[in-house]
Order: structure tokens, then sequence, then C-alpha cells
């Protein structure tokens, strides 16, 4: 038998217990709960199939009550001794896209990241459209897209038209961008028809994972007018392999900062889901930024609410991501656009002056969130290197 140590002050002690899919060599993919350094297999101590399989989904599906049910004997298990063939350090298994991804929307619910590219894009006029705080404004992403942190991302290729150029042209992205964001996953869906109210959200949605949305700005810019973004948003979305559950984030929950004009009854709470999580964004090994989630305007509870009221259907294992988080200081800001104000400001990376993403760069995205326990629990990390178009 092993007694697994927890260091003090560990992001993944017993206030935490996220899930993954893992598997060790000549092994199948199954599902894990992450303690300290070590991933205890649920299939081989829980006694249920539903941990055998290659995601989370079927064990999602189950809802509510059976997430408690199940982070109670988990609880229980890791506090005690567990059987040795069911404990792996986690330098040792290899991790999974957690979840089976369903369908994927994206939002856009920072004032500030949306303020700011206004700003950018739009500076003789109103930085926010009309609509921006009547409603979670967002796109249907590519779920098949979708992967797990870790993986190479090519640099994707499209139409790209500089303003100085009469005519577009085609070829790798020059303007590759990322987006700090978190993203939520459905463990329980609807039905074509219904809606999802804003006090549904802790029955509905498992839990939380880290989400890079990466982006062309160039092909995105030539193509988003009328219909929004598409060939720049869909070729790479990076999740973290561990999804943290919501009742891990008890202790992270806040206000909003604060919504004018009231939200339309559809789009009102009762409970507070912000949350107080703090993100770091590493560019090739060194910090360039802080994104602060408690500054999001919207919630996750209004963003599945607003994603629903027109009678859509939502499933097991839809991701849904919270748009870029930045905050009011340059610090604070998600995406390197905003961060080298679309170019014109460069960080200093390594010695080098830079402003979006060479080949070869890689990117890396962390958060912690206050615990039940008076610490801290983390989410792991999303990372991702950048590999040159096939265009060459």
């Amino acid at each position: 038998m092993t007694r697994i140590t927890i260091p003090e002050g560990s992001p993944f002690g017993l206030a935490n217990l996220p899930y993954g899919v893992f598997s060790t060599p000549g092994t199948d993919p199954r599902v894990g709960v992450r303690v300290a350094d070590s991933v205890v297999d649920l299939a081989a101590t829980l006694g249920d199939d539903v941990f055998a399989r290659p995601s989370l989904n079927s064990f999602m599906a189950q809802g509510r009550a059976r997430w408690d049910e199940v982070r109670r004997r988990v609880h229980e298990l890791v506090s005690g001794d567990v059987p040795d063939h069911a404990v792996y350090p986690v330098s040792e298994v290899t991790l999974h896209l957690p979840v089976e991804v369903a369908d994927y929307v994206d939002f856009y619910a920072s004032e500030h990241h949306a303020s700011n590219l206004g700003r950018l894009f739009r500076p003789d006029a109103e930085p926010l459209m009309p609509n921006w705080k009547h409603l979670p404004v967002g796109y249907h992403g590519r779920a098949g897209t979708v992967v797990v942190s870790g993986t190479d991302i090519v640099r994707p290729s499209g139409q790209r038209k500089a303003p100085d150029e009469q005519v577009p042209s085609f070829g790798g992205s020059r303007r590759l961008d990322i987006e700090a964001e978190l993203g939520f996953v459905v463990g329980t869906g609807s039905a074509l028809g219904e809606s999802v109210s804003t006090d549904e959200f802790a029955d509905r949605v498992f839990g939380a994972v880290l989400v890079n949305d990466w982006s062309a700005r160039d092909i995105q810019a030539w193509e988003y007018v009328p219909l929004g973004p598409n060939l720049g948003k869909s070729f790479a979305t990076s999740v973290s392999p561990w999804v943290v559950p919501l009742a891990a984030l008890e202790a992270a929950r806040v206000p909003l900062p604060g919504q004018d004009p009231e939200p339309l009854p559809y789009l009102r709470e009762r409970e507070d889901w912000g949350l107080d999580i703090e993100f770091v964004v590493e560019w090739n090994g060194r910090e360039v930024s802080r994104p602060p989630y408690r500054e999001m305007y919207w919630s996750p509870a209004q963003m599945l609410a607003h994603l629903t009221v027109n009678g859509a259907t939502s499933r097991t294992g839809d991701l849904y991501a919270s748009g870029t988080i930045s905050g009011p200081e340059k610090h604070q800001r998600g995406a390197f656009i905003e961060l080298t104000w679309n170019g014109r400001e460069p960080l200093e990376i390594n010695g080098e002056q830079r402003t979006f993403l060479a080949d070869g760069d890689e990117v890396t995205l962390t958060a912690t969130a206050p615990a039940t326990d008076g610490g801290r629990i983390g989410f792991g990390e999303v990372r991702g290197r950048v590999l040159p178009a096939q265009d060459g």
C-alpha cells in the first residue's frame, strides 16, 4: 500500500482533486485523479467501469449527485493507503485530452480585452459595440481541433491582406497570437428547444480547464467581416489535461465587477459566479503577463444561459471558453496583440524584440485559485510549441 505524501503548499492537495485521462506504457487511457505529484487510477480503485474509459464523458453524464459522491469517495481513498498498483508518478504517465469535446463555443467576456481591441481597430469610435454590455458575445468554434497541452501547433495558412496591400495573398500567418482563457466543461446537457437558467449552472457544468485559443490575427482580420472568426481561430485550441471540479472552486467565487445596464432577466444571477483565478503567461520561459479572471464582465453561468436561451442543445462534453482574460493594467493583458499594442510596443523575449509568435516559440499558461483549506489550488498548465506552416 502507498500513502501519498502531499507537500505543504501543493496546488494539488485534497481541496483540489482534479480529474484527467492518463495511460502508462502498454495500457489503455483511463480516468485518474491527481494528488500532489501522483496520479491515482480510479478504474483500479473504485470498481466502476465508467473510469476505465478513455474520456470523462461517461462519468460526467451521470450528473451532479454522482460527481459529489465520487469526490467524497476519492477524498477518503487518497487520505489513507492506496493500493500500490493504482498510484503512478505524474512524470511517468502520458496525459490525454480529458473529454470528448462535443461542441466548442468561445466567448468575449472581458471588458478590458474588448475595449483594448476596440481602441486598436476603431480609434475614432466607441471601444465596445452597442450589444456588448447586453449579452455575452461569442462564436461557434471547431470541436475537432481542440487538443491537449503539449501538442505542437502548426502555423496556420490562409488568406492575409495587410492594410498597405492591394490584394490578399496566401501563406502562413504572419501575426500568430495566443489568448489566455478559462474553459468550462458541460457535464449534463439540455434537450433541443430547452434553455438552461443561470441557477442551473452548478448542476450542469462539471469543471474548468485552462484554454489557449490560438489566433491568426492577419487571417482573422481579413475574413471576419461580416460573419466573424473562422479560419483565424479554427486551426487549434489547446486545453489543460486536468479538469478542476466546480466543487473545488467554492473558495474562489466572488461577485462580478458590476454590470451596467442590468442584464435582461434570463441573464440575472442569484448566486455569485465570478471567479478569483490568477493566470500566468510565459513566452519562451519568460513571464510576460498575469491576467486576472476576477475582472471578467460576464460569468460562466451567464454564458451557459445565453448559449442555450434560443433552444440550442447542450451536451455532455461541450466546452465553452471565456474569451481572452485581461485586466486594467498592461501586465494583465492576456493576448500578445494587446501586450504589444498590435505590434507597436514590442516585448523583449530572451534578448529579442518580439511582437507575434515565431516558429519554435513555446507558450505556457498556468493558473491558481484560492482553496477551501486556505491554500491555493492549481490547474496544471496548457503548453504549446509553434511549428512551421505546411506550405513552408
